[in-house]
């Protein structure tokens, strides 16, 4: 049996819902990000199941891959609105950004453990020292052979993988083992593209290169991830429980988003970074990464609306 509807009830909840679908309209415009290598996947996730949500439908979100210092040259004169990174931001880009009037808040949005590996067809290593990789890469290296890392190991070139000067993976790998950013041998294969590096380590059986733990974890089937020796510890295979407490060190670090202020004023900007913080820990750990602690995630959010707040005020 129908129910009469009265005819101005109806009327009300059609306009009802055209106002709603509006609303969703509304929210349109592009979202520029550019940066990270490493930060890449977690970024392109986020954006991905971004657009999936019908009242984002008019929302553009681009994702490029420069490299964290190549990302910050593009954040540090408002080409982008978003910069991923794998470090922190330097003083020089610091310094660039005040003089272009770029103000930017700091996200951590999980935790990365940079990963050395070896083809599948190497026997011989079973561990490196973080002695041993800085008797590898750093600058004016002698090592030329295997052989001449460790004793027993076989008298074959050395095929080095690593990411570009432009990475922030290439300062975290160089300040942690060489001690010095950017100090590091120059007769290597470079590639900000971190899939270059890993068809370079598979394809070559006396490779050895490193790079984001999402890399390897995607790639498990063909590359090694080799187990790291700190000091007199025990050594240390990259894995989400060694990368989240802490003990596969020193090359465990987090992992950040920059946000460009008054780019995040713009409403299809501010939606999206609600939205990456309240989906990067599900969406990180998807595509190989350590989510943060949810308290951190909810610290964060608060922590934009309130910056963001303060900011937009100044």
């Amino acid at each position: 049996m129908y129910r009469w509807i009265p005819r101005m009830l109806i009327v009300a909840l059609v306009l009802g819902a055209s106002s709603f679908a509006l609303a969703g309209e509304k929210l349109r415009g592009t979202v520029r990000i550019d940066g990270s290598s490493t930060v890449f996947p977690i970024s392109e996730a986020v954006a991905e199941e971004f657009g999936k949500i019908r009242d984002h439908a008019r929302v553009r979100v681009t994702v490029g891959v420069s490299g964290t210092g190549g990302g910050f040259k593009k954040f540090c004169v408002g080409e982008t609105d978003i910069n991923d990174a794998s470090r922190p931001i330097k003083q020089k880009e610091i310094d660039k950004a005040k003089k272009n009037n770029i103000r930017y808040l700091e996200l951590p949005v999980a935790y990365d453990g940079l990963s050395v590996v070896i083809n599948k067809a190497n026997t011989w290593v079973d561990h490196l020292t973080t002695d041993e990789l800085k008797k590898i890469w750093e600058p004016g290296s002698s090592v030329k052979t295997w052989a001449d890392v460790r004793e027993g190991w076989p008298s074959k070139p050395i095929k080095l993988y690593g990411p570009g000067t432009d990475s922030g993976t290439f300062d975290y790998f160089t300040e942690t083992i060489n001690g010095k950013s950017q100090a590091s041998r120059a007769d290597f294969t470079k590639s900000e593209d971190d899939n270059m590096l890993v068809k370079g380590v598979a394809g070559d059986k006396y490779a050895l290169g490193y790079f984001g733990f999402a890399y390897y974890v995607e790639n498990k089937e063909i590359l090694k991830a080799v187990p790291i020796k700190e000091g007199n510890k025990a050594p240390v295979l990259p894995t989400m429980e060694t990368i989240n407490k802490g003990t596969y060190s020193p090359l465990s670090r987090p992992i950040f988003i920059y946000v460009n202020v008054d780019a995040a004023k713009r409403p299809e900007v501010k939606e999206f970074i609600r939205f990456y913080i309240k989906n990067a820990g599900k969406l990180s750990k998807e595509v190989g990464y350590i989510p943060l602690p949810d308290s951190l995630y909810r610290e964060n959010l608060e922590r934009f609306e309130n910056d963001l707040m303060k900011l937009a005020s100044n």
